[in-house]
Parts: structure tokens; C-alpha cells; sequence
């Protein structure tokens, strides 16, 4: 499985960005599909996740701000952010986990500037 992440960039606070993670290869159809990020010099930490049943879980730090969706078909993963703040700034990861497996992709970074 690999995992092919888009859509970081540049912003500044108080805009809007939509990241996207779209996977390819073995795939079942029980998936869940996640966004965690890495700010500099701090642990990676779940921002939210998706199954493939539509539940959706969201950190704390970013409910209400954040709104993950998934294409059960094209097995794509969306995340859109608002409101963003410096302290969103942060390599964004897109991960799976499917047939009993864990996926990452590769980061995309996501700069907020005040």
C-alpha cells in the first residue's frame, strides 16, 4: 500500500487549507484512514482519523477547526482546516491501517505564519 499525500503549503493565520491523501494498492474494505503531525522538536500526535464507516475522530486541539472525510471508492482521504494558527505549522502525515497492516506516507508540511 502506498499512500500519496498533497495540499501543504503556505498560509497565513486565519486561513484555510485542504490536504489530501489518496492511497493505492491492497486495500481492504475495513480501512481506517487518519492525518497525524509533527511540529519541530515535538512528538507526533493524531490530528484525526476516519474508518471506513464513516466514525470520525477528532484531537482536541483542532475540533471544530478540522473536517476529515473519506472516498470508500477512490480509498482518498481529505482534510480540510480552518481558522489555522501558528501553532498548526507542522509535517502533515497521512496514515492507514488496513488487513492488519500500518501505512504512512510522506509528510506534506504545512506552514501557518502570524
Amino acid at each position: 500500500v502506498q499512500l500519496q499525500a498533497s495540499g501543504g503549503g503556505q498560509v497565513q493565520a486565519g486561513g484555510s487549507l485542504t490536504l489530501v491523501c489518496s492511497a493505492s494498492g491492497r486495500i481492504g474494505d475495513n480501512v481506517v484512514m487518519a492525518w497525524y503531525r509533527q511540529a519541530p522538536g515535538k512528538q507526533r500526535e493524531l490530528v484525526a482519523s476516519i474508518s471506513s464507516n464513516q466514525d470520525t475522530n477528532y484531537a482536541g486541539s483542532v475540533k471544530g477547526r478540522v473536517t476529515i472525510s473519506m472516498d470508500n471508492i477512490r480509498k482518498a482521504t481529505t482534510l480540510q482546516i480552518h481558522s489555522l494558527k501558528p501553532e498548526d505549522t507542522a509535517l502533515y502525515y497521512c496514515y492507514a491501517h488496513t488487513r492488519n497492516h500500518d501505512y504512512w506516507g510522506q509528510g506534506t508540511l504545512v506552514t501557518v505564519s502570524s
